[in-house]
């Protein structure tokens, strides 16, 4: 049911009714028992269309998925449908009207009895304080003793919110002037009702389109809920809420609201201002009396009614009794103790228990177990009952029917199932654990037996390994002993190498001292002609260094040589011609001074192991004047 609401500001759509949205509307009353098919379908519809748009869902179809298995959709959903506007002394002339007129009148009605007061739709709960605060200014210190206010609302949240009686700084902006600093306390960035007036309202989950009324009730404020509902419905919510009013009790609507179509059940007060009082022959508040009612007294004279009567309250299990108009008719001693009740409660409204707010699914199961007239029974219900940890009730509805099988009430059956609750859920809990643990010590099982194949593997690649170290050790022994030997020929070589060598050096200086002590400058090339041995005389003679000479082409030093006719005796020499030499011819040529020198030239084959001269020597002789008149 919708708690208090402005009107949409887009109440014109003219959004048609369909049947994937009823189908909808089913879905929510059967798996969350929020009834919304009394509602008028265009702006309930919107409103839906608004939710699934947010979500981004297309289809009601996709919806009704969504919220299976995203429970906390509900809650988003019903925020969206249930539009919870309202504030602190809303439509101020309104309040002024109920201050100056309707309250001084209504005290003089009842005089000093209790004042009994129901907000409808309360939502975050600045009606009912409101209506605290204003009784509270005209009753003084009798308002504790004398006010009772019920504050009721289908949004949890806006209830929790509600209870807590805190609210910032913009909340406040209704409130006359002086209110916030006598009613109310800063803590810090809000502000917290005073104590008083937060124990004078009681608040609890109701549905009027289909949860019982608030009897006997004095003033009853439903501001702009009506507006929401269709024809019928709210037809079926106006007669309830006749039926709550006492005969001289008051109705406050909100503007939006006429009740034109209802005078049978109400008539204005004030129609500008939406007060309505009851009309006469509206439904009665009259308590329902049952036959032999029963609490500390006996219902008959007779020996077997007294058994009855002690059977009953002295039952161990709880027992209440309520009559057809859901009255409480008798309370035995064991549900006098758990749910705080007295004698004094007896012919109270049900609806105003504090167990019809704690066990939320008792009201619904009332109805369907007065209806159907057959037991119901419902196990390890929740009995919510702050600040203590809630309890579990196994709860028995059974219908009383007289001999016609008329109705004649209901007897609620409470049996305390708390601890069997808890132990059923610790064994659960140690179930699930011994599953776990169990799974774990699989698993661990498992990953031993394959760490252990593993291992073994790895010990078996081990052995192999070990082995093949073993045998590529002696194959390094055997090659360190080969390189050892070698390395003793290599040393034995070396010292061969060192003596050749010496021998060698040895044989060169001597041949480099025999070519030095030579008058004649000693030349040696190969078969290239490439100088191989350049003399020392041949320094002195053509002024080149043996670093200059040796590795060069012969015919290409640039020197006083006579090349053009040492050509062709050097290439007949080394081409095996002549019988391997040539003596004695007389040349001229330039000497390192560059002077004219008169030279005998000797070229004579190199001859190697074979029969090819590998070379040839070439001696140069430099002349006297008188050797150079002999023939050559």
């Amino acid at each position: 049911m919708p708690t208090e609401h402005e009107p949409d500001p887009d109440s014109s759509d003219p959004t048609p009714d369909g049947a994937d949205y009823e189908r909808l509307l089913i879905f929510l009353k059967e798996s969350r028992a929020f009834d919304f098919t009394g509602y008028k379908r265009p702006s309930l519809i919107r409103r839906i269309k608004h939710r699934m748009h947010e979500v981004s869902v297309s289809t009601v179809d996709e919806y009704i998925d969504r919220l299976q298995l995203q429970p906390e959709e509900f809650t988003s959903l019903f925020n969206t449908i249930l539009i919870n506007v309202t504030g602190f002394f809303r439509d101020p002339d309104a309040w002024d009207y109920l201050r100056q007129e309707i309250l001084p009148t209504l005290l003089a009605d009842v005089g000093g009895a209790p004042l009994r007061i129901w907000s409808a739709g309360c939502a975050a709960g600045q009606e009912p304080y409101s209506m605290a605060m204003v009784l509270h200014e005209v009753l003084g210190d009798e308002f504790r003793d004398r006010v009772k206010i019920y504050a009721t609302d289908l949004d949890e949240d806006a209830l929790d919110y509600a209870r807590q009686a805190s609210y910032t700084e913009r909340e406040l902006r209704g409130l006359p002037d002086g209110y916030r600093e006598r009613y109310f306390e800063q803590v810090g960035s809000r502000w917290q009702l005073s104590a008083d007036l937060r124990r004078s309202v009681i608040f609890g989950r109701n549905d009027v389109t289909q949860d019982a009324p608030i009897s006997r009730v004095d003033i009853l404020l439903c501001r702009n809920t009506l507006m929401y509902l269709n024809a019928e419905t709210q037809s079926r919510v106006v007669s309830r809420l006749g039926f709550a009013l006492r005969g001289q009790g008051v109705l406050f609507l909100g503007k939006a609201e006429m009740l034109l179509n209802h005078t049978s059940t109400f008539h204005p007060i004030d129609l500008k201002r939406r007060f309505f009082a009851k009309t006469s022959g509206a439904p009665s508040d009259a308590p329902f009396t049952a036959p032999g009612r029963l609490y500390g007294r006996e219902p008959a004279t007779t020996h077997d009614g007294r058994l009855r009567h002690e059977l009953i309250m002295t039952s161990p299990v709880a027992q209440l009794v309520v009559g057809r108009d859901r009255q409480l008719a008798l309370i035995n001693y064991r549900a006098g103790a758990m749910l705080g009740l007295s004698e004094r409660d007896l012919g109270r409204s049900f609806s105003d228990l504090d167990i019809a707010y704690t066990i939320a699914e008792l009201g619904p199961r009332m109805a369907a177990a007065l209806e159907g007239r057959d037991t119901v029974a419902l196990r390890e219900v929740p009995w919510r009952r702050p600040p203590a940890p809630p309890a579990y009730l196994d709860i028995q509805l059974v219908p009383l029917l007289d001999g016609r099988g008329a109705v004649l009430g209901l007897s609620i059956t409470l049996t305390d199932v708390t601890r069997f609750h808890d132990l059923q859920v610790e064994v659960e809990t140690a179930n699930r654990q011994l599953e776990t643990a169990y799974e774990e010590l699989q698993s661990t099982n498992e990953e031993l037996e394959t760490t252990n194949e593993e291992l073994q593997s790895t010990v078996e690649e081990l052995e192999t390994t070990n082995e093949e170290l073993q045998s590529t050790n002696e194959e390094l022994e055997t090659m360190n002993e080969e390189l050892q030997s070698s390395n003793d020929e290599l040393q034995l070589t070396n010292e061969q190498l060192r003596d050749r060598t010496f021998a060698v050096t040895q044989l060169n200086e001597f041949m480099q001292s025999i070519f030095n002590s030579l008058d004649a400058a000693v030349i040696v090339v190969n078969r290239d002609l490439m100088v191989q041995v350049w003399g020392g005389q041949s320094e002195e003679l053509w002024g080149l260094r043996e670093q200059e000479t040796v590795g060069q082409q012969l015919l290409s030093l640039d020197s006083g040589l006579p090349v053009e006719e040492l050509r062709p005796w050097l290439l007949d020499v080394v081409s095996g011609g002549r019988d391997a030499g040539i003596y004695g011819h007389h040349v001229s040529a330039v000497n390192r001074r560059g002077r004219r020198v008169d030279l005998r030239v000797t070229v004579t084959a190199m001859a190697g192991d074979s029969s090819e001269p590998t070379g040839a020597l070439v001696l140069f002789e430099q002349l006297s004047a008188d050797d150079v008149g002999e023939p050559g």
